[in-house]
């Protein structure tokens, strides 16, 4: 069984945000799969089709809290976790695939590291890019600008086509296919 965790924040204050593209990405992937959604570890979780989505609702910098209860209640191995964040390096547009490896500052992932002792879960980065001007914490909780909402749908298709294939065709291949240039 996979473990899907799409990060973001809870609450409408946050809908659309740039940092809560993991929650679009999660909730998007368990519509197109029929799941239903429940409240179970803290946050919001979608079971079915070998899987489990969850979507922490403890805020961004507690996100491990819910994603450490899911696996050890389901006992799925931290390198069978696939987490769906923002990315500030990389634009818009931009999808990639990482296994392990550092934190790159995000409170989400430094939060998922230190709850289950590891950092050899697999990411999918969504690009967001960098702020004009360089502040970035009202980048990533401000809302996506009309251009970037038109490539939206396609960032989130691309990034639940990445995960179906981690999950089908293995890292490595998954890796190969969507971490090539574009």
């Amino acid at each position: 069984m996979w473990a899907i965790a799409g990060l973001g924040n809870p609450g409408s204050k946050y809908a659309r945000t740039r940092h809560n593209v993991g929650f679009l990405v999660v909730s998007e992937f368990a519509e197109q799969c029929g799941l239903s959604w429940s409240d179970n570890f803290g946050g919001r979780v979608a079971k079915g089709a070998g899987m489990v989505l969850l979507k922490p609702m403890e805020f961004m910098n507690r996100s491990g809290f819910a994603v450490a209860r899911m696996l050890s209640f389901y006992k799925i191995p931290v390198e069978q976790l696939i987490v769906v964040h923002d990315e500030l390096d990389f634009e818009p547009g931009t999808i990639r695939i990482k296994e392990g490896g550092g934190l790159g500052g995000h409170n989400g992932l430094r939060s998922i590291e230190a709850q289950t002792g590891s950092k050899d879960f697999l990411r999918i980065r969504v690009g967001i890019g960098r702020p004009p001007g360089g502040n970035v914490t009202p980048w990533v909780l401000g809302k996506f600008s009309p251009s970037e909402s038109e490539g939206l749908p396609a960032d989130v298709e691309t990034a639940i086509s990445a995960a179906k294939a981690i999950v089908k065709d293995g890292v490595s291949d998954a890796m190969n296919f969507y971490n090539r240039k574009q």
